[in-house]
């Protein structure tokens, strides 16, 4: 049997591409030709996806990587000869990984998150003002999606709120899948260059914000402190932005399952983790490198080998799902990969899931009557994203 190549074309919005689902059935794991002609894997089933994020033997590094598609093979060219920021945690390895993880792991625990809830909520009802003041239509992203977690991250890291257009497009640019490599490796210089500023800024002028709080550490210089600002600047609004759009417009086209989100709270919590499930934005990868020959469900992976996980099959798999194609807010919470597994795991989650607990009620409350402002194949999918979602979503009450 010849090798398959990573299955990117959706025929439906919410759901997996056709292909990568019938590949599931086939298999768990299966030999993937790469866009450079690397042969590795693509991981489909849910046990052998979790078995990977957990083995210790296998890399983040992107210099060891291979890209899955031909919208990524020049930039992952160009990030091949590049080293990986300062402080980019998310792209190493152990023990440099663990330095990091370390000190952050203290200002995103569970309690500090739960005490930001009151802003949070302020925020929302901010911008659910703004939209009621504005009238139908609006763009829900521009309005509602971006804003909220937008805010929240400027305010935990002590980014001003002000500076938000420019690194906002630049973080367009960087998870854009069509944008030419050396476009993308300058939105990231300057992305880089603004917290390096910031974080030199800071040294001089503390506040009451994390990065201040790491500069208090001691621990980290300014180059690193500005990659680890950095990072959790592009991932603490890209995210969450995109499953409040993209989770809006799937309840949008489900009214029972967006009935149950605004009228029954005790529903909400298990919703949050239904739509994280259902929609899966991360669509593609994460990717993995063998140090060593491994063995991952009954399948020897060689030292070099690149595998590349279908998150969204993975999520759907019925193996731990039973009917997972199916959108059911009430569905038992938890066990889904949306946020990765091992060491990895996104350090950010508690942060995101708060934004969306509080977020989707608020707005389904506010506005009962919301529904699309447009026909549902007039939505612009983020099918160029490495991010999943919608590039608007057009809505009236």
């Amino acid at each position: 049997m010849s090798d398959v190549t990573f299955p990117t074309d959706r025929q439906r919005p919410f759901d997996p591409p056709d292909e990568a689902t019938e590949l599931r059935e086939r298999a768990d794991m299966h030999r993937m030709t790469f866009a450079d002609g690397h042969r590795g894997w693509l991981v489909t089933g849910y046990s052998a996806a979790r078995a990977v994020l957990a083995h210790p033997r296998f890399s983040n590094r992107p210099d060891l990587a291979h890209p899955p598609i031909q919208g990524s093979l020049l930039r992952m060219r160009m990030q091949k000869d590049a080293r990986t920021p300062p402080g980019f945690f998310l792209r190493m390895d152990e023990p440099e990984h663990a330095r990091f993880r370390r000190l952050l792991t203290g200002q995103f625990t569970v309690r500090r998150m739960k005490m930001l809830e009151p802003r949070v909520e302020e925020i929302a009802n901010v911008c659910l003002d703004d939209m009621a003041a504005a009238g139908g239509p609006v763009d829900l992203v521009e309005k509602f999606a971006l804003p909220i977690p937008s805010l929240v991250i400027c305010e935990l890291l002590g980014v001003p709120y002000e500076d938000r257009a420019q690194f906002q497009e630049d973080t367009k640019l960087l998870v854009n899948l069509e944008t030419k490599a050396e476009d993308a490796m300058a939105a990231l210089g300057r992305i880089t260059a603004f917290m390096y500023g910031l974080v030199q800024r800071k040294r001089k002028e503390p506040a009451d914000d994390l990065i201040s709080g790491l500069i208090e550490s001691g621990e980290l210089d300014d180059e690193e402190l500005a990659g680890v600002s950095l990072l959790l600047l592009v991932a603490g609004h890209e995210t969450t932005a995109n499953m409040l759009g993209l989770g809006t417009y799937a309840l949008l086209t489900n009214p029972a399952q967006l009935a149950a989100m605004r009228d029954d709270p005790s529903v909400v919590e298990n919703g949050v983790e239904e739509l994280l499930r259902y929609l899966t934005i991360i669509h593609l990868g994460p990717m993995r490198t063998a140090l060593e020959d491994v063995e991952i469900e009954g399948n020897l992976i060689k030292a070099g080998e690149c595998v590349a996980l279908h998150l969204p099959t993975v999520n759907r798999d019925p193996s731990r799902f039973p009917d997972g194609d199916r959108l059911d807010v009430a569905r038992p919470a938890g066990g889904h990969l949306t946020f990765g597994h091992g060491i990895h795991q996104c350090l950010g989650q508690q942060l995101a899931r708060i934004e969306m607990r509080i977020g989707y009620p608020a707005l389904l409350r506010r506005f009962p009557g919301l529904r699309l402002a447009v026909t549902p194949e007039e939505v612009p999918m983020r099918s160029d994203m490495s991010i999943y979602g919608v590039h608007r979503l057009p809505v009236t009450w």
